[in-house]
């Protein structure tokens, strides 16, 4: 084979691994829209805290302890131990847990029957104060983030791949991300976890009830509290793996809430109910700029990865504003 087929192979396959991390991004947002109707603009902020988190709780850092030897004059910075990456996984899972019985009991359930307009600005509000009080827990400074995941090139698939080169041709390989591959992985087990839990759950079809309708979900004796405790601790626990994965291959930083920028036109190709969608989307999307970037950038000046998806959804929603897997709306006028 040539080289040239075989680098276009290479950058099918770093597309399709680049937009399985675009889509771990977009499963919160999906879970979230499809409980409440309402685009959780907080969802990018939720993978920084929790990446933030994680790592708090596995180097053993104190919180807040930035404000405290502000206020006291102490030095207190570490409790002096470290964690293995399992149990500060599970103490994160706990954290983001709490943390959505405490929007439901602070926020939400002071918002049911009201407009989606006045959620969606709620979830700014949460936001903002996500990442400030992010930066009050654990500082602002950028962290490194080790679970253990294999990072770089796979030796052994780039020496595998160099034999299919025309004998004579300098082709070395093709490099994938070992990172990449295990963030394929997790989100194919997250996807199909979470649409067996929304199709053949009792859980799962109170979830949908409620999107469709708050006060018909109630008055048949589904408790909107609880499904809303239960979705955002869900998000919570999707953006935590979103957190991982993006903050092991970039480092935690606050850069990294957004990533949720790079999930709006996986949700608009995919469509924002559809949680096989916002895998879909996120394929698109990614073999979509890196093919773009790889045959059209070098003619147009390059970058286009910073705005050829937002093209694509731009047309998308001039002829299909649902997404390919959304549900079409129909009102009476």
């Amino acid at each position: 084979m040539s080289p040239d087929f075989l680098n276009t192979i290479e950058v099918i396959l770093n597309g399709l691994m680049a937009g399985v991390m675009y889509s771990l991004v977009a499963l919160g947002f999906v879970l979230i829209f499809k409980a409440s109707g309402i685009f959780n603009y907080a969802q990018g902020v939720m993978a920084l805290f929790a990446a933030m988190t994680l790592v708090g709780f596995q180097t053993g850092q104190v919180p807040f302890s930035h404000l405290i030897n502000a206020v006291f004059g102490t030095s207190i910075h570490s409790f002096g131990w470290t964690l293995p990456a399992v149990v500060a996984v599970l103490l994160t899972v706990v954290v983001m847990i709490l943390f959505a019985i405490l929007v439901e009991r602070l926020v939400l359930k002071h918002l049911v029957n009201q407009e989606p307009i006045i959620l969606f600005m709620a979830t700014i509000g949460l936001a903002y104060f996500m990442e400030g009080m992010g930066d009050l827990m654990w500082g602002s400074e950028m962290k490194i983030l080790d679970v253990g995941v294999p990072q770089g090139g796979s030796l052994w698939l780039e020496e595998f791949t160099a034999g299919w080169a025309t004998e004579g041709s300098t082709y070395y390989g093709m490099y994938i991300d070992r990172l990449d591959i295990v963030a394929t992985v997790v989100a194919i087990v997250l996807v199909i976890s979470l649409t067996l839990f929304s199709q053949y759950t009792r859980t799962g079809r109170a979830l949908r009830a409620v999107a469709d309708d708050h006060q018909a979900a109630l008055s048949v004796g589904i408790s909107l509290r609880k499904i809303w405790v239960i979705v955002w601790a869900i998000a919570g626990i999707v953006a935590m793996v979103a957190g991982i994965m993006w903050g092991a291959k970039s480092g935690v930083q606050f850069s990294l809430s957004l990533i949720a920028l790079k999930a709006l036109p996986v949700l608009i190709l995919g469509g924002f109910t559809s949680i096989p969608g916002a895998i879909i989307g996120g394929l698109i999307i990614g073999v979509g700029e890196k093919l773009f970037e790889y045959g059209v950038g070098p003619l147009i000046g390059g970058a286009t990865e910073n705005w050829f998806a937002y093209v694509l959804a731009l047309i998308f929603l001039v002829f299909r504003p649902q997404g390919l897997f959304g549900d079409k709306i129909i009102e009476r006028v």
